[in-house]
């Protein structure tokens, strides 16, 4: 799929006028509390779905998708509010009904045109995907946009834009299916657990651990001005079974480790080599920063269809030299004591700490790990089927990375990488297993 030349290819989409969906029913107004675990990532996630015209024949697929979102807005009222500051400068949600937004849009070509979405490319992604024009932050966003494009072919795409202090990734994707659920007449199959105060910060705040993630790094290497000088590339680089078990088998090789995950080998591999590649200086501090799911580490755990972020940050920190000299089962180590980190006292610990400093992850030095190869939003289905492709915009960050599971291949990892071009040079060698 996609053309050869990609760089020629300009998807032009005209864009009607946005309307504001409001929930289909009576919900609850006022004030809606995000947790702690909610406000440092407060950034707006934009993905694109694929759809061929197959299923409803000839039924306007923005139609179904606007009728749906009214109803399914009544479970999920929050995302038809609005962003605000509590009295105590935290993020909360206003609960008043507004809506979320929504755009029909046209695109001037066949839907085969814009290629299979393996990297993020948001030239022409973007356009997939509406922006609140002149808006100054986030509180002027709502938590909620959507466009639908039609295509020439009768293909369609759904464009997200969905803020993610309102959910994780396995949130996002049990509202989309939900939608989807609902667009094709059926119940909801995992409700939403609203009550975010399940996480609430103790009184007083309880801080056990060091919580070393958001540690100022100083730039030794002056990695930063690096990204500054040069032009940015993204590449995406693709792991199937074969290469994940050659991985696994070096990481365990020494016999230092009894065994590991592919999402530890990988981390651990990918980690090594960004930093070999940004040649950073031996005594250079680097940290690696990833999510883990905590809804069933915590104690009890957090509800089925918890709505909201359940994901905590842990992070493992060395030398440069270090991490580059030793074996890659010394990495893979560190992100497997990184994993076990992460129990009902860490997150409360991280919650109560955040409650007491706000402080904010530090990035420098750092690799933030996203892992969307375990969540199915390859098998939303809204009545035309599975989508074709689905898959981000563009990296929020350029110190992120995302593992993405490889369309239909759901055991082959993607993982999308944004580097300085000399840098990116030297990853893609390392990439080569």
């Amino acid at each position: 799929m996609g053309k050869s030349n990609a760089e020629v290819f300009e998807l032009q989409v005209k864009q009607g006028e946005p309307s504001l969906v409001a929930p289909a029913g009576e919900t609850e107004k006022g004030p809606y509390f995000l947790s702690n675990l909610d406000q440092n990532i407060a950034v707006v996630i934009q993905t694109v779905y694929c759809f061929r015209e197959e299923g409803k024949g000839n039924v306007d697929a923005a139609e179904v998708m606007k009728a749906a979102l009214g109803k399914v807005l009544v479970d999920y009222y929050p995302l038809a509010g609005r962003l605000t500051l509590s009295p105590d400068w935290k993020l909360a949600v206003d609960c008043t009904g507004e809506g979320a937004v929504f755009v029909e849009a046209d695109a001037d070509c066949d839907l085969e045109a814009i290629g299979d979405l393996v990297k993020p490319d948001p030239a022409t992604l973007g356009r997939l995907v509406y922006s609140v024009p002149g808006a100054k932050n986030i509180l002027e966003i709502p938590p909620l946009v959507a466009q639908v494009t039609r295509f020439k072919c009768g293909g369609f795409t759904l464009g997200l834009a969905m803020n993610h202090c309102m959910f994780d990734g396995i949130g996002a994707m049990e509202f989309v299916n939900s939608w989807a659920e609902t667009a094709r007449g059926l119940p909801l199959s995992v409700p939403p657990a609203l009550d975010r105060t399940l996480l609430a910060a103790r009184a007083p705040p309880q801080i056990d651990y060091s919580h070393d993630e958001f540690k100022q790094i100083e730039d030794v290497s002056d990695s930063d001005s690096l990204f500054e000088q040069q032009e940015m590339i993204h590449r995406s680089f693709s792991f199937d079974l074969e290469k994940l078990e050659k991985l696994k088998k070096e990481a365990t090789a020494d016999g230092s480790l009894g065994g590991c995950t592919s999402f530890e080998a990988l981390s651990g591999f990918v980690w090594r080599a960004r930093t070999q590649a940004l040649r950073m200086q031996p005594h250079q501090q680097t940290k690696l920063l990833f999510a883990v799911d905590g809804r069933r580490r915590l104690e009890p755990p957090l509800p089925k269809g918890y709505f909201g972020n359940g994901i905590a940050l842990t992070y493992s920190l060395c030398a440069a030299g270090e991490l580059v000299d030793e074996p890659l089962s010394f990495a893979v180590g560190l992100v497997q004591k990184a994993v076990r980190m992460i129990t009902d006292g860490y997150i409360r610990s991280a919650i109560d700490f955040f409650e007491s400093t706000r402080a904010r992850p530090s990035l420098t030095a750092t690799l933030l790990i996203t892992t969307w190869s375990r969540l199915s939003f390859n098998s939303t289905n809204f009545g035309w089927g599975k989508p074709l492709h689905s898959g981000p915009v563009t990296l929020p960050e350029k110190e992120v990375s995302l593992f993405l599971s490889h369309g239909k291949e759901t055991k082959t990892i993607n993982v999308l990488m944004g580097l300085p071009t000399a840098a990116m040079e030297t990853f893609q060698e390392l990439m080569e297993l």
